[in-house]
């Protein structure tokens, strides 16, 4: 039976993974990829396909369908959503046309609550939960860049293992992604949050590239204070992070391109709508629900949001 996946929303994330799969996928009956974007980008793609700069070559590809009208791809089976946490109700009011109560939608956006925000819009709609460790951006309309060799994928649905989380694993596998399946995937968004708040707070907050972070004695510090707060929200969330996870972040900041930034980092300097409210903000509210001092964390969130109205 036919497999049909639409990828909502084409930027970095969506870009890569979205192109990956089109690419194994282009000449298989049994699985059809399908693209949702909109403006120049989804004008260029329509044109010459997604050009794709990965770090095993430059690929041009062309999805199933490329469209800003969902009702032209029809019902679907799975939905792999990724645009700007900020979009997310609107994206959802989007696609509603393409949902039937098999389809099951799967979020790859940068935060701990988005899961939650689409249950409760679409509560009859099966809504698996993901992350994604990935450099990629897009570079002009129509093409996007995979920075390096990061581009890992790990998705689940709490607790649970079905027949359809292990096919799903299968889809993505076969097509050549870094695909991790994990039956606590709360606790891998956490400590994938662990690292997207920190770095993308503090690189906004600083004006600097991920190495940066790491060259200065107040960066490094103010880090350092950053990560011991997260620590203790998500202790109080129920989620077991400690200082281990603190290394395995510095890790990954050392093993990044030095220059490369996070994407709040770049709307920030493009003066763009940014992800500060749940990438920066929702530390302190947790903080707040629980009557735990984030000092640092409001420091940057309230520096972040005053920047944001200039």
């Amino acid at each position: 039976m036919k497999t049909k996946i639409a990828i909502v929303g084409l930027g970095g994330v969506g870009g890569y993974f979205g192109g990956m799969l089109a690419k194994y996928y282009a000449y298989n009956p049994e699985v059809e990829i399908y693209f949702v974007a909109r403006g120049e980008h989804l004008r260029k793609i329509k044109e010459n396909g997604l050009k794709l700069i990965t770090e095993n070559g430059t690929f041009q590809i062309f999805p199933k369908l490329a469209t800003d009208n969902v009702a032209e791809i029809g019902i679907v089976d799975y939905i792999i959503m990724t645009p700007k946490s900020y979009d997310l109700d609107s994206t959802i009011a989007q696609i509603k046309p393409i949902i039937e109560p098999d389809t099951v939608i799967l979020p790859l956006l940068n935060g701990i609550d988005n899961s939650e925000r689409i249950r409760a819009l679409l509560p009859e709609t099966q809504v698996w939960d993901g992350c994604c460790y990935i450099v990629a951006k897009i570079n002009e309309p129509g093409v996007v860049e995979n920075s390096g060799s990061v581009h890992r994928l790990l998705f689940g649905n709490q607790n649970q293992t079905s027949v359809r989380l292990l096919s799903f694993e299968k889809i993505l596998k076969t097509a050549g992604l870094e695909v991790e399946f994990h039956t606590d995937i709360l606790t891998a968004i956490w400590k994938k949050f662990l690292f997207i708040s920190s770095s993308a707070s503090l690189t906004s907050y600083f004006d600097v590239s991920y190495g940066a972070l790491l060259t200065d004695e107040l960066r490094k510090k103010t880090l350092n204070d950053i990560l011991a707060e997260f620590l203790l929200v998500a202790n109080a969330e129920g989620i077991t992070l400690d200082k281990s996870d603190v290394e395995k972040l510095i890790h990954q900041i050392e093993s990044l391109p030095f220059e490369t930034s996070t994407s709040m980092h770049r709307d920030f300097k493009a003066g763009k709508n940014t992800e500060v409210h749940s990438l920066t903000g929702i530390v302190v509210k947790l903080g707040k629900k629980h009557g735990i001092a984030t000092p640092t964390y409001e420091k940057v969130y309230n520096s972040l949001t005053e920047r944001m109205k200039k």
